[in-house]
């Protein structure tokens, strides 16, 4: 073949791959489906267990924001209908014990206040008139009372008294005051001083009471002893709480005389306390603190004075949460396992038995461990399930036999082709431990062909990655990337042993287990070599500076929301009391070679990655400071490097929809812009 008849072979080829690339396009994944997607979310069973009210959570799209609607639907699968589904957001359903009464949230009249609709006639009425949000709302087992939580105010006094200003001037705002450790949260900013306390308002409305006193923060679940007269939480009162990340313990609390009653006293978070029906005995999780980066929370179950605590998981090497009785004489939990939620459910004496799995679909962003559940007294089982090509829908489940009951998204994505994605293992080249990833392949998917690979890395870092729904990796399987996302050293649901492994040493031999990752995707045969990409998140951010600090075999790379310094970011997020003492053996002033040879900022002159760095501007988990120090440092260097600011958006940028998308496409447009493929290379000749 010429030289030019091969050209317009090729010219000719690349025409028609574009053109049914035009058609195919409809048929997969794009930008503005994300604004389409639905999922279910806190599910709940009425006391007759014969339906389900669940939380549907959609997207508006002119307001850019999610809107939750109350949807419910008999077990059987039928009279799937709305209760509550219009313009407002509706969230948090608890039945009342007679199944009669629904108690929810919403801020319909302009605030957050506390609802009971009355499920035969379909008549709300307002109990609350709070001037602060209500949570973890519980009904009394009499029918009485609302339980629920509210920040309360507290008086704090100025240093000094401003002048009176003359009358019309336009002076600036007065300075603010900050005396507390904790002053700023992510997704919340600057926090009013105040106290979460428990409160309860009878179930016809009035005035809401103030059970607990005290400058501490009481914490649901709020559960309740048969007889209405006490309430189970948990807080943490000694006197030196806010420099306790995790400690806290389980209460009684008198409705009546407003008394506590201290029921644990270990070094240690306990927490969900969940009383039996019966009152005899509390379930809740916790562990002994051992001052580790990842620690398992176990099931424990203690008499109704805290006589007598057992662990009922002892024999699960994972973290659980969630419990909840069914009857007096068996708990339902969920928990992780190797990148899966499960369900499982426990008797009195530690017998564990799994009864479903692939929990999920309820983080749209990224493939996260996720889900909820609720179960009846008879042991019949709601929950949230997905697949990695769909969000969560709502499904029903006895003695392990699970049927799914929506198909919320059916009418968005049955006619879309969608990533597949597959289970893949490997051995890290640092100590040859087993790494569990996942393989997302592009629709139309050719093994054949060569395709650019992104590495996607997720946060926390004690977090999990699984075979779940995310937007992102199938908007970039979309365009024609091999995705590959895993769970490394760290990573949460592979227990104890193996989350630390990076205690005191992270980012650090993740780095192998990654790398040799790419190695084992790239063995499939698949892969374009020359057009590799990296990116991560918060923890994956940190990783990925890691990577381009490390090595240049990466075209691209994109920098989410990292730690740069760790020792400014320990002074600097919104865990102030935690990541010194967790992450760390001390200050950073005591120890600052630690706290730099752990820094991504320490290898920046090593780098040669053109890297992009994303984080919203009020992201106070691992603030823009962070990415204003690497993007700086590559500047100097002159690597090619931008800096992507969402403005508003809190360490969570996919909580709005069109922040999603803006993430996902700078993304994919900057690994574009550097990405030479086959064919281009091949009509250059």
């Amino acid at each position: 073949m010429t030289r030019l008849s091969r050209l317009l072979s090729i010219i000719a080829f690349s025409f028609a791959l574009l053109c049914s690339a035009s058609t195919a396009a409809e048929d997969h994944f794009k930008a503005t489906d994300i604004f389409e997607l639905e999922y279910a979310q806190d599910p709940r069973i009425s006391p007759d267990g014969k339906q389900v009210v669940y939380v549907r959570r959609s997207m508006d799209i002119m307001t850019d924001r999610g809107r939750g609607s109350l949807w419910i639907v008999d077990i059987e699968g039928k009279n799937h209908r709305p209760v509550l589904a219009d313009r407002n957001s509706y969230s948090s359903p608890r039945w009342s014990p007679d199944g009669k009464r629904l108690a929810y949230i919403s801020a319909a009249e302009g605030s957050p206040q506390l609802y009971v609709r009355w499920m035969d006639r379909g008549q709300t009425a307002l109990i609350t008139n709070l001037s602060a949000a209500p949570g973890a709302i519980s009904w009394s087992p009499d029918g009485k009372w609302l339980a629920f939580t509210k920040q309360v105010k507290a008086s704090q006094s100025p240093l000094v008294s401003a002048p009176a200003k003359p009358e019309g001037a336009n002076w600036a705002p007065q300075v603010k005051m900050i005396d507390q450790l904790i002053y700023r949260a992510d997704g919340a900013g600057f926090l009013e001083v105040g106290y979460s306390h428990v409160f309860i308002v009878s179930s016809e409305g009035g005035t809401a009471r103030q059970i607990t006193k005290g400058d501490f923060n009481h914490n649901g679940p709020l559960s309740w002893t048969p007889d209405s007269k006490k309430i189970a939480f948990s807080t943490n009162r000694q006197d030196d709480w806010q420099y306790q990340a995790l400690e806290s313990d389980i209460y009684l609390v008198s409705i009546d005389e407003g008394t506590l009653t201290r029921l644990t006293e270990r070094v240690g978070p306990d927490n969900e306390a969940i009383i039996s029906p019966n009152g005899k005995r509390i379930a809740f999780t916790g562990f002994d603190d051992k001052v580790q980066g990842y620690q398992v929370a176990r099931l424990y179950m203690m008499n109704i004075d805290g006589s007598e605590p057992t662990v009922l998981t002892a024999d699960l090497d994972r973290s659980v949460q969630g419990p909840m009785w069914a009857g007096n004489n068996r708990l339902f939990f969920q928990y992780d396992d190797r990148g899966v939620t499960k369900l499982a459910s426990s008797n009195l004496k530690g017998g564990v038995s799994d009864v479903a799995e692939n929990l999920g679909g309820t983080t749209l962003g990224r493939p996260y461990t996720s889900g909820s559940f609720t179960v009846s007294e008879s042991g019949t089982f709601a929950l949230t399930t997905n697949t990695p090509g769909r969000p969560a829908d709502l499904a029903i489940g006895k003695r392990a036999k699970v049927r799914v009951l929506t198909q919320l998204n059916a009418d968005l994505l049955d006619h879309k082709e969608m990533a597949q994605i597959e289970e893949i293992s490997w051995k890290s080249s640092f100590d040859n431990r087993e790494i569990q990833g996942w393989i997302a392949k592009p629709p139309g998917f050719d093994p054949e062909q060569k395709y650019p690979f992104i590495l996607e890395i997720h946060g926390g870092p004690f977090a999990a990655y699984g075979p779940n729904f995310s937007a992102e990796v199938q908007r970039y399987a979309a365009e024609g990337y091999v995705v590959l996302y895993a769970n490394p050293r760290g990573s949460s649901s592979y227990g104890e042993e193996f989350g630390n492994l990076i205690h005191h040493a992270y980012p650090g031999n993740d780095y192998e287990d990654l790398m040799s990752g790419v190695d084992a995707v790239i063995e499939q045969g698949y892969i374009d070599k020359e057009n590799l990409f990296v990116t991560g998140g918060s923890g994956g951010g940190v990783l990925t500076a890691w990577i381009v600090g490390k090595t240049d075999r990466f075209k691209a790379a994109v920098v989410a929301k990292p730690v740069i310094n760790m020792g400014s970011f320990v002074l600097t997020s919104d865990f102030v009391n935690y990541f010194y003492k967790y992450w760390f053996n001390a200050y950073p002033w005591e120890d600052p070679e630690a706290y730099w040879k752990r820094s991504p900022l320490s290898l920046v002159g090593n780098v040669s990655t053109p890297t992009m760095l994303l984080t919203g501007e009020a992201d106070h988990r691992t603030p823009i400071s962070e990415t204003e120090q690497y993007y700086v440092a590559l500047k100097l260097r002159k690597i090619d490097t931008v800096m992507i600011r969402v403005p508003e958006a809190p360490h969570g940028i996919a909580g709005r929809p069109s922040n999603l998308i803006a993430k996902i496409d700078n993304i994919l447009a900057w690994f574009k812009r550097y990405r030479s493929d086959n064919l281009s290379a091949e009509i250059s000749e």
